[in-house]
């Protein structure tokens, strides 16, 4: 975790701050809590934070809500903490613009695991696209629209590479079964899930050695797909 990094907390209970606190240390983090999403929007555009961390659940407002005029004027990577299994929340979160998402309970090392990931898709993004993506043993050229896993080249269908792309420029960050299909797709595809997990079928068999244990690409179940990029 970089020292310094400064995280607008919009989370009601304080059992949850002071646990969020507690888990790093006090030259890691520059910590401002808001327990209202009306304050927390107040707060970000004073501090101007490197990440925002927002509960759904809040007092004044919901937090889709806040994510929803926070989107209206800033880009600052917002994560989404929500209740476990609330599968509607997630996939409205990520299409409303969160960076990723985080269910409760969570343990430390998975949170400041995806925050460490989305950082890195931040500091990745304030450079210029890299022509070439590796991770894992896998290489794509973006240019060349090639392929290669371990040395050997993967024939892609356009589909297959459009997927693989849009996933791999992502890296980390979890794409919703709406965002990849209007993407890869077009506009007026946004229903068309059942054709999605075929393309992604086979796109796993060819670049995955073991595509029931994935390494590259993982099933957010109900949500969308990630680019593991761990």
């Amino acid at each position: 975790m970089p020292n310094g990094l400064t995280i607008v907390l919009i989370e009601d209970e304080p059992a949850i701050r002071r646990f969020l606190k507690a888990s790093v240390g006090k030259d890691d983090v520059v910590w401002h809590e808001c327990e209202s999403g009306s304050e927390g929007l107040k707060v970000i555009s004073k501090v101007n934070p490197d990440l925002v961390l927002l509960d759904l659940g809040l007092p004044d407002q919901n937090g889709l809500d806040v994510l929803k005029l926070l989107r209206e004027w800033s880009s600052v990577p917002v994560m989404v903490l929500t209740a476990r299994g609330q599968e509607r929340d997630k996939v409205q979160s990520l299409d409303g613009g969160a960076d990723d998402y985080i269910t409760k309970p969570f343990s430390v090392n998975e949170l400041w695991a995806r925050v460490r990931v989305v950082m890195r898709r931040v500091k990745r993004g304030q450079t210029a696209e890299r022509a070439v993506f590796e991770s894992k043993g896998l290489v794509l050229d973006f240019e060349a629209h090639r392929v290669s896993v371990r040395g050997a080249e993967v024939r892609l269908t356009p589909i297959e590479y459009r997927l693989l792309a849009l996933l791999a420029r992502n890296a980390g960050k979890v794409l919703t079964h709406k965002t990849i299909l209007a993407e890869v797709w077009g506009s007026g595809y946004e229903d068309a899930t059942h054709a999605l997990r075929v393309h992604m079928g086979a796109l796993r068999a060819k670049i995955e050695p073991d595509a029931s244990h994935p390494q590259f690409i993982r099933t957010e179940t109900g949500v969308g797909y990630r680019f593991l990029d761990e």
